[in-house]
């Protein structure tokens, strides 16, 4: 901020932008959490809570009567202006509210905060061969960086950018890149494993990251004899190979469980049900009736 005035002015100025604490520390919440941009100062008048870009545009404005919330989402509480705390709350942080607020009170400088939101962590196991979906949550432009977690991984680096409806890829990856509503890379191999990261090159915020493991699925033996057999005649023939000799061991255990159930299930049912009267003979209400029970069965 640059200081115009002369004298007194001067050092009133200078108190206020000290005490006010107008260099404050960003604040960062979770995505679609409540976010207060802490301020305090002195200030009898009319303090006024705006976007550092446009400080035309009010949010909320505070004065000796009252508290106006003049854009949905940004309030003020007037307890705590009368009580010099001048905080901008913010209701639902998402990342369009990404940024740097200021305030002022009677148009002089009182606050600068930025806000950042907490980048959203996911982690992935796909099968190669199948799409990695990187969210774009912005309409500013954004970069994606890689890096590799593999030893015969692809470079570490920026790998695309993105700005409004415009995708620019290396040239590995351009074939394979795709943008709608997000950033689509086709035909994920294992050597594309690692952390892929989404950031705000305006901002220089990071937005997401995605933990990526790409490896082929191996349930068990006849997953790893088929796949190899087929995959001389390609890779996506192993794949359908190993899938196809899965499938067929899974009709093959379910017709087991099938044929055990309905053979062997009026044998076994008796003497499960011998095991279970057994416990009952030590106990007195039943004792006569299993003693009966026996003589029956010693007579025939």
């Amino acid at each position: 901020m640059q200081l115009h005035r002369k004298g007194h002015c001067d050092l009133i100025v200078l108190i206020t932008v000290f005490t006010a604490g107008s260099l404050s520390a960003p604040v960062k919440v979770k995505l679609h959490d409540s976010a207060t941009l802490s301020c305090s100062g002195r200030c009898s008048g009319l303090v006024r809570w705006t976007e550092f870009s446009d400080r035309t545009d009010v949010l909320a404005e505070c004065d000796q009567t009252s508290c106006r919330s003049v854009k949905e989402g940004y309030h003020m509480i007037h307890d705590q202006y009368l009580k010099e705390d001048f905080s901008l709350i913010i209701t639902d942080a998402d990342f369009s509210k990404r940024g740097s607020y200021t305030s002022d009170c009677d148009g002089e400088d009182l606050c600068d905060v930025k806000l950042k939101i907490e980048p959203l962590n996911c982690t992935v196991q796909m099968e190669p061969g199948e799409s990695l979906v990187l969210m774009v949550d912005v309409s500013d432009p954004v970069e994606v960086i890689y890096n590799s977690t593999v030893t015969a991984g692809p470079s570490s680096g920026q790998i695309c950018t993105v700005g409004g409806r415009s995708l620019q890829c290396k040239p590995e990856y351009t074939q394979r890149a795709s943008l709608t509503s997000a950033l689509e890379l086709r035909n994920m191999t294992p050597s594309d494993s690692g952390l892929y990261a989404v950031m705000d090159k305006r901002n220089e915020d990071v937005l997401h990251t995605y933990t990526v493991t790409v490896q082929v699925v191996q349930d068990s033996w006849i997953w790893k004899t088929t796949y190899e057999k087929g995959k001389s005649d390609g890779y996506q023939t192993g794949v359908r190979f190993g899938a196809l000799a899965v499938g067929v061991a899974a009709l093959f255990i379910m017709f087991g469980v099938f044929f055990l159930g309905v053979v062997a299930a009026p044998w076994v049912h008796p003497q499960m049900d011998s095991y279970v009267q057994m416990p009952r003979c030590n106990d007195s209400s039943y004792r006569s009736q299993c003693k009966e029970k026996e003589r029956g069965q010693m007579i025939i």
